[in-house]
């Protein structure tokens, strides 16, 4: 019989500093205790961000600059293993680790600066030093608890295709290897402690999963290793109705769909990866949400039904997005517009956020992340650009000063007049209208407004919908 499990990924500002890596080896310690428990670890918290820097550094041919960045990074480490970990034959194990980490960083780094080139492959490998710099500090903290830790990398557990850079797993393979890997560690006792973020190919080249890929690497190995639960250790206490940076009244939903909370992290709420539940929803596992900075509180459980309410259930915004628009009275007689705009998107490899055409057909509108707007735009231009000779496409058009509001909850269409409601409270708060779509699952109604106006429509439709109030969205 397979054992139940646990397991529990903590994000960048869960293991930041000293203090969140001795707080979360005692979370993994208590659950150890209680049962059986993998631990997923991040990169402590702004080292990702500083090791691309150094590679890009690199690139430019400044190889000093590059590795003054690693050494202020190998310093950080050093001083936090000191302070986490007291036996000294595990500081040394760990420091002797960390260091064979730096040396290869060092080696990709100098590599880089020598030929001014950063490939997607190397950049995989110089970006996932955080993570597997943070688990053998964390896999002693949990020593230092009285319970043996062994950090294991993801690269040996998680198979993936080869996109760097964003990587999708190889499930059937994943599954063979997680289970050889972590059961045998787990019969014996020992507290496995992962490496987020990162997997390899069926030749064994280290991939990355794209960034915030260690929830993403939580619910691969949940559903590899048939676990009970995933609890995502973040530091916020759950899913909530609103971002509340923006919204002061946002509160913690106690209970959200695997649909609500698929939309919510693909419209930009930050709690979630995109592609976090996907490994999830077919064995049905619940996935958490909780604070490790608050861990007494309950936070958000996600399930395949989410509780029983319908309506509105939360609200989200996401800026740094691109609208592309292209048409022009000539496209009507043009064959395929749709495929051809959409086949050409999917080949630069964007994300689409949300699309919205005019029932003439006149014009097609899109919304992309503005990372992915340069090459969107530049290969619709070269795939329309005999159209645009012959005026058959009038324009391809490019606004960046818009955000994505939407509006999300599990079968609004059992609650009328959502549409209307979230419309007139807008047009109370003059919030302009630039383009609406609604999602065919009816579990979200997305529209484009200008990004100034970002906050008004949140809180226009935070209080229109009583999101504020304590027993909506149970």
């Amino acid at each position: 019989m397979k054992p139940a499990l646990q397991v529990m990924k903590f994000g960048g500002t869960s293991v930041g500093d000293a203090a969140c890596i001795a707080r979360a080896a005692q979370i993994i310690a208590e659950a150890a205790r209680a049962g059986k428990c993998v631990a997923v670890v991040s990169a402590m918290s702004g080292v990702t961000n500083r090791l691309i820097e150094a590679a890009k550094t690199a690139q430019s041919g400044n190889a000093q600059a590059a590795l003054a960045i690693l050494d202020e990074l190998a310093a950080k480490h050093a001083s936090t293993l000191e302070t986490v970990v007291k036996n000294t034959a595990d500081r040394a194990r760990v420091s002797e680790k960390m260091k064979l980490v730096f040396a290869e960083g060092r080696r990709f780094c100098e590599g880089t600066a020598l030929l001014r080139e950063l490939s997607p492959r190397t950049l995989d490998t110089i970006s996932s030093l955080g993570e597997r710099l943070s688990a053998p500090l964390v896999a002693a903290a949990v020593e230092e608890r009285g319970l043996p830790g062994e950090s294991v990398e993801s690269s040996e557990l998680i198979v993936t295709d080869d996109f760097h850079g964003g990587a999708d797993p190889l499930m059937n393979e994943t599954r063979v290897k997680s289970q050889a890997r972590i059961f045998p560690l787990l019969e014996k006792g020992i507290v496995p402690v992962v490496t987020g973020f990162i997997g390899s190919t069926l030749d064994g080249e280290l991939t990355t999963l794209g960034r915030g890929g260690s929830d993403y690497s939580a619910t691969i190995l949940g559903a590899a290793l048939d676990a009970a639960e995933v609890i995502i250790w973040t530091d916020v206490d759950g899913v909530l109705t609103a971002d509340p940076r923006l919204i002061n009244e946002a509160r913690t939903i106690p209970s959200i769909s695997y649909r609500e909370a698929a939309e919510l992290a693909f419209f930009g709420a930050k709690v979630l990866h995109p592609k976090t539940l996907k490994p999830v929803v077919e064995a049905a596992i619940p996935v958490w949400i909780r604070n490790s900075f608050a861990p007494e509180k309950r936070g958000t459980k996600i399930t395949p039904g989410g509780g029983s309410s319908t309506g509105v259930k939360a609200l989200t915004a996401i800026r740094d997005v691109t609208l592309i628009s292209l048409g022009g009275p000539g496209i009507v007689g043009l064959p395929d517009v749709v495929g051809r705009t959409f086949s050409t998107i999917a080949e630069v490899r964007a994300n689409v956020l949300m699309i919205s055409q005019s029932s003439s057909q006149n014009d097609i509108c899109f919304s992309v992340s503005s990372a992915d707007a340069e090459r969107s735009i530049e290969a619709l231009r070269k795939e329309f650009a005999q159209d645009l000779k012959h005026e058959k496409v009038e324009h391809i058009n490019v606004d960046p000063n818009i955000a994505i509001v939407a509006v999300v909850g599990e079968n609004m269409r059992g609650t009328p007049g959502v549409a209307g409601r979230t419309f007139q409270a807008m047009g109370r708060e003059n919030v302009n209208i630039i383009a609406i779509a609604q999602g065919s699952s009816e579990s979200n109604i997305s529209f484009v407004i200008e990004e100034s106006a970002v906050k008004r429509a949140l809180l226009a439709a935070h209080r229109e919908f009583g999101l504020h109030l304590p027993t909506n969205g149970n």
